[in-house]
């Protein structure tokens, strides 16, 4: 690493003063210190938990300014580090600067959808969620959940890992948006860290090795369980056939079929029970190990997906025993997750040992979006409607701030115990799941008004820089948690794209007055 300063009046390699020092051990409250009396100390080096402090003098004329410029040079080796530094100063660090912005703006303005018939801001906030995205991406592969390293304070770990969920969500609206190449690296490197029984682990480093987990292989009572969430192996196929399809490649994929598709389909298929449904696993939240609703919608459209594969591969015998499978997953759906008494699907089935029996979970979890979305139900069937209506009604967080809960009395970071107002702390993913079912419900255009409020609630709640954490606080509307969270900006990409499609598909209808009274209104946040 090699540490420069450049002014118009110098060529020196090295800046005019500088200290480096320790911050967080030892008491040590960082190298500012040094720098409060105005004479930086000169100590060249140190190590561990270390940071620093420049100085560069310029002589600066009265009414007039300049420009200092300062940069660190990261390589493998010395040579490659002089390279670095030799290039930024033949080249000049504006040159550099602007080549970087040329190439950037080129490379968002790759998507192909009409972000023209969207409100300035709206199509703003999608271009900068494109990038942000792109920031947690490893060039190896790995979507990245987030990297900020403020989370150290719980348990000195981090987001910084590459959940199998997170990265097929997100790699599935890349590929909405036309960057394939990104997708593909992402399923190279699932196919590189499946296990030989077809599925994925909890979560990855970005080379590839195992992530750290608090998944245990035995639960409370001693048994042994397999410490994974089934819907990180089924979302994988489910974005990866939706990868094919849109980047036209399908006639490229019969690698993926056998290294990927075939062995993880094999395990979602055995991993049943007597009735159909998937045998307990972790939940997305991480958190209960059961049968949710949420890893019962992936596991049939992981099976969907594998079943349409099969059938572009001519092999017909795989296509009908994996769509076989995917409709009695959806028999043992109806027949278990839907409470009749409550006219609204379940969260979750636990089993119980004594009783040999499943126990239903009542709670409402906004994360039961994905059993219309994940096309296990329909859009219009009355159990779904009725089960989205309800989840806006008791997951809505009755603030000034607004927005919308993981679940019931969720206790991540809770700040208050009054539920029955704040029953969680709203979360952008959720947020944006309800704002999906509102565009693919939306029958006229002036209907897609609420969504696009929840859209904008995301754009106004995220930071000045347009980075939106995973949570934010039900009072203030501060960032709580990681900030940025790919999986939010990938949740605000997938909305406005069907939402954009929507308009498309209501404009061709005859409706295009009706969505140009729309563009000249003026929309508000969603008020409670």
């Amino acid at each position: 690493m090699s540490l420069s300063c450049l002014s118009p009046d110098t060529e020196k390699a090295m800046p005019s003063g500088y200290a480096t020092g320790q911050k967080g051990v030892n008491g040590l409250e960082g190298t500012w210190r040094d720098a409060e009396d105005g004479n930086l100390g000169g100590n060249p080096i140190a190590q561990g938990s270390v940071d620093g402090v420049i100085e560069l003098t310029m002589i600066i004329p009265p009414k007039s300014k300049k420009d200092g410029w300062f940069w660190i040079c990261f390589g493998r080796s010395k040579a490659e580090v002089e390279r670095l530094e030799r290039l930024l100063r033949t080249a000049t660090p504006q040159a550099l600067l602007q080549r970087t912005h040329d190439y950037w703006l080129k490379w968002v303005n790759q998507d192909a959808h009409q972000l023209s018939l969207l409100k300035p801001d709206i199509a703003s906030f999608y271009k900068r969620s494109l990038l942000i995205t792109r920031t947690n991406i490893d060039n190896r592969g790995a979507i990245i959940a987030a990297n900020d390293s403020d989370i150290l304070k719980f348990a000195r770990d981090t987001y910084s890992y590459m959940w199998p969920r997170d990265g097929a969500l997100v790699s599935h609206a890349l590929d909405r948006a036309g960057y394939y190449e990104l997708s593909r690296k992402f399923f190279d490197f699932c196919m590189k860290v499946l296990t030989p029984e077809g599925y994925l682990m909890h979560k990855y480093n970005p080379d590839g090795s195992v992530g750290s987990s608090w998944h245990p292989w035995v639960n409370g009572q001693g048994n042994k369980q397999l410490a994974i969430q089934e819907d990180e192996t089924a979302l994988v196929l489910y974005a990866m056939w939706h990868h094919h399809k849109l980047a036209g490649t399908m006639d490229k994929s019969l690698e993926d079929y056998e290294k990927f598709v075939k062995p993880a389909a094999d395990f979602l298929v055995h991993y049943r029970d007597a009735s159909g449904l998937p045998l307990p696993s972790y939940d997305l939240w991480e958190e209960r190990y059961g049968v949710l609703a949420f890893t019962v919608a992936s596991v049939y459209a992981g099976l969907i997906a594998a079943s349409r594969f099969a059938e572009y591969h001519q092999d017909k015998a795989r296509s009908i025993y994996y769509a076989d499978t995917a409709a009695q997953v959806k028999k043992a759906a109806e027949q278990q997750l839907y409470a009749e008494n409550e006219k609204r699907f379940l969260r979750a089935l636990y089993w119980n040992d004594e009783t040999s029996a499943y126990v239903p979970d009542y709670t409402l979890d906004m994360s039961m979006y994905a059993l219309f979305d994940f096309g296990l139900f329909e859009l219009e069937d009355p159990r779904m409607v009725v089960t989205m209506q309800i989840l806006k009604q008791k997951l809505w967080v009755n603030t000034d701030i607004g927005g919308i809960a993981r679940y019931e009395n969720d206790y991540y970071h809770q700040v208050t115990n009054d539920i029955a107002k704040v029953p969680g702390n709203p979360w952008f993913i959720c947020t944006l799941w309800y704002a999906e079912w509102l565009v693919a419900s939306s029958k006229t255009v002036q209907d897609l008004v609420e969504a696009e409020n929840l859209m904008r609630w995301a754009i106004q709640h995220a930071s000045p820089s347009g980075a939106m954490a995973e949570q934010v606080h039900p009072f203030t509307g501060e960032a709580m948690s990681v900030s940025p969270l790919t999986w939010s900006h990938a949740s605000f990409i997938k909305v406005t794209q069907e939402y954009l499609s929507k308009i498309k598909q209501l404009t061709s209808k005859g409706t295009k007055q009706a969505v140009d009274a729309s563009e000249d209104k003026v929309l508000e946040p969603v008020v409670q």
